[in-house]
């Protein structure tokens, strides 16, 4: 496998790692947590030329591509270092007339993560909150929820999310997957996992499931060992060092993996290069990010892909590539990493 780095810009506390289509063309998208900091977009397959969504506004965990909208997205906006969030919100970007654009969609204090969900033909917004309100940064006595609603059809119109479910503290960790055939929401928190699921009909009702115990970080799911079920890496305890990977079983999710990660936070499942991985990002210690895969008959393995100290990572393909969009937070540097399936034994390239 070959590894080639390509720094696209030095951003200080770069935080949120994403990526868009704009005008048929994949991008890699990066943008800082800090108050006032920019968000921008480079364009593949060099990523040279870069695209500013915008320049001063910040406080971004996180950027959602609409579906079948070029272009169009919604991210969070004003979740500020040290969870200074109180007037946190939803914002929707776009194009108009060759220029960036971005519109108030919905205000939610302390919203971290959030995605769009489709279940029976309907899209649905999903969202969580780290916490409720906070008098200072220990201050974790107003846990944070779940809500969920229909994604309205015209983007002008505030959506009215429901709530879901509440006393969920330091609710941090959100993964997109799938369970029981349909798409979900897991999230994790103090008391651990939890996946969501929205209505399959407009008078349903959205399920939500507690699926373990424990305190919980971040999460990320794959069929990491091709079994056909999901295994699920967990980072814990809040903003942790440890990376555990739980196997489904008849008695419930086991422990099968661990790995030593200082401040882990980045974390991603899925295929790379056709193979089933986690990556998981560590913003202390030797700052790596790290490529786990399974090999029957060996176990586990760990690559790593860089030192930067990731906060978030993305992952999108291109024709004989996948693409690593990776917020380096403690280097402070907007990356990604470019992986080809080719015979290499020398060190990660830089470009």
């Amino acid at each position: 496998m070959r590894i080639t780095k390509h720094l696209l810009d030095h951003m200080v506390h770069c935080y949120c790692a994403g990526s868009l289509v704009i005008d048929g063309t994949p991008h890699a998208v990066l943008a800082g947590e800090d108050r006032g900091a920019a968000c921008h977009a480079y364009a593949a397959p060099d990523f040279i030329r870069r695209e500013t969504l915008w320049e001063n506004r910040g406080g971004t965990m996180s950027l959602i591509p609409l579906p079948g909208r070029d272009g169009e997205f919604l991210a969070v906006e004003n979740f500020f270092p040290i969870f200074q969030s109180e007037t946190a919100k939803l914002v929707w970007g776009r194009k108009e007339a060759g220029q960036w654009v971005l519109r108030d969609f919905l205000p939610l204090p302390y919203i971290h993560r959030f995605d769009i969900l489709e279940s029976g033909g309907q899209r649905y917004l999903f969202a969580a909150t780290l916490c409720s309100s906070k008098r200072d940064m220990d201050d974790w006595s107003d846990p944070g929820a779940l809500y969920g609603c229909p994604m309205p059809d015209d983007l002008t119109q505030t959506p009215r999310p429901e709530r879901l479910l509440g006393g969920m503290v330091r609710n941090h960790g959100y993964w997109k997957g799938t369970w029981e055939g349909r798409q979900a929401a897991f999230t994790s928190c103090d008391s651990g996992v939890y996946v969501s699921l929205p209505p399959r009909t407009p008078e349903e009702g959205w399920t939500v499931r507690h699926l373990l115990d424990g305190p919980v970080s971040d999460i990320a799911l794959c069929d990491i060992d091709g079994d056909g079920l999901d295994e699920m890496a967990l980072i814990s305890p809040f903003h942790g060092d440890t990376l555990t990977i739980y196997h489904q079983q008849d008695s419930g999710w086991e422990p099968v993996y661990r790995l030593s990660a200082p401040f882990a936070h980045a974390l991603w499942g899925g295929t790379l290069l056709g193979r089933p991985a986690f990556l998981v990002g560590a913003r202390r210690g030797d700052c790596a990010l790290s490529l786990l895969r399974w090999d029957a008959g060996r176990g586990f393995s760990v690559t790593a892909l860089g030192h930067g100290g990731s906060s978030n990572v993305s992952v999108f393909s291109l024709p004989g590539q996948d693409v690593v969009v990776s917020a380096n937070h403690t280097a402070g540097e907007a990356a990604v990493y470019v992986l080809e399936d080719v015979p290499c034994e020398t060190s990660p390239a830089t470009v």
